[in-house]
């Protein structure tokens, strides 16, 4: 074999997954539970390889096992050997896997890496997020938002409930894809911007509920409606599972009840409900833009483990 050949191919299965997790990557971990579950595929986990060494990876994921794939989730290069060579490597690995996997004419999945909460502060680390970056928009990709990862731990304070506001739980699908529709107005969440900037904010929330929100397989009576003391509805909180971790969800306001400092209430009241579970911690996320949402998390004793920076592709773009 030509040590300098290079050679791209999906991992044969389970069994070169250690050869896959070469390069170092917070989502090694969860790749094999993953593969078994159908979340991920292997044919949706390409390698790049120079020899026996690897050079460059990807990987796409979906929510549920039959499902197409929804994320680019994975893309790494080899940092020991940085250079224009590295990023050709991954670049023909995005091509000829995306020209095996994804439909023709299809936009490619949404990318998402997860990165240290001070990824710009660390010469070494920024050059190997931008490496990554820039391979992708070589391929046609182009930012589209970063993201603030959160966590809180028990022992971390949970406010007291104040009596501002009552809680209930919600009384079906209308109800919240009408109370999601009404908090899409003057939203500063990029993605729903962006769906916005597509279709109506009722089919916006129509959708989110459907693909995402419906297929939580943790109580129901989680979910909650916050109301006013004449019983208008204020907000919503959910707090839910997900295939990994307790999170919350979503959370939301209506306009016409912002300014009041209500986000932090029904914050304290979803983070209440699954601390009540007795679970190791909870996970939430927003957009670094959205100010207000991260200084009630911060308040609220949740802590940032990390960054995440999504792009995208426009119709038709990518391959």
């Amino acid at each position: 074999m030509n040590p300098d050949s290079l050679i791209m191919r999906p991992v044969t299965g389970r069994a070169e997954l250690d050869l896959f997790c070469r390069l170092p990557y917070v989502l090694n971990d969860e790749l094999d539970d993953d593969l078994a579950s159908g979340r991920r595929r292997p044919e949706w986990m390409w390698m790049a390889l120079r020899g026996d060494r690897l050079v460059a990876r990807l990987a796409w994921w979906a929510p549920r096992a039959g499902e197409p794939p929804a994320l680019l989730d994975i893309l790494d290069l080899d940092d020991a050997a940085p250079g224009p060579a590295s990023l050709d490597a991954g670049l023909r690995l995005f091509e000829t896997a995306s020209a095996a996997v994804l439909p023709e004419g299809v936009r490619p999945p949404e990318y998402n890496a997860f990165i240290p909460p001070r990824w710009r502060d660390d010469a070494e680390t920024r050059r190997a997020v931008e490496n990554r970056m820039a391979v992708l928009e070589r391929a046609g990709a182009r930012p589209l938002v970063e993201r603030l990862r959160l966590e809180w731990r028990p022992g971390a304070p949970i406010a007291a409930q104040n009596g501002r506001l009552d809680f209930r739980p919600v009384a079906g699908r209308e109800e919240m894809v009408a109370l999601m529709t009404l908090v899409l107005d003057g939203t500063l969440d990029a993605h729903s911007r962006a769906d916005l900037a597509r279709m109506p904010a009722e089919r916006a929330a129509a959708e989110h509920y459907d693909d995402e929100l419906a297929h939580y397989r943790s109580p129901r009576e989680w979910w909650r409606i916050a109301t006013s003391p004449e019983g208008e509805p204020v907000g919503f909180v959910i707090p839910a599972r997900n295939e990994y971790n307790p999170v919350i969800a979503y959370i939301g306001v209506v306009p016409a009840h912002r300014g009041n400092g209500y986000i932090d209430d029904l914050l304290a009241e979803g983070t209440r409900i699954l601390a009540g579970q007795g679970v190791p911690r909870i996970r939430a996320a927003t957009d670094v833009g959205n100010v207000p949402m991260a200084r009630a998390f911060l308040r609220a004793g949740y802590e940032v483990i990390g960054r995440r920076i999504d792009m995208t592709w426009s119709e038709g773009g990518g391959q």
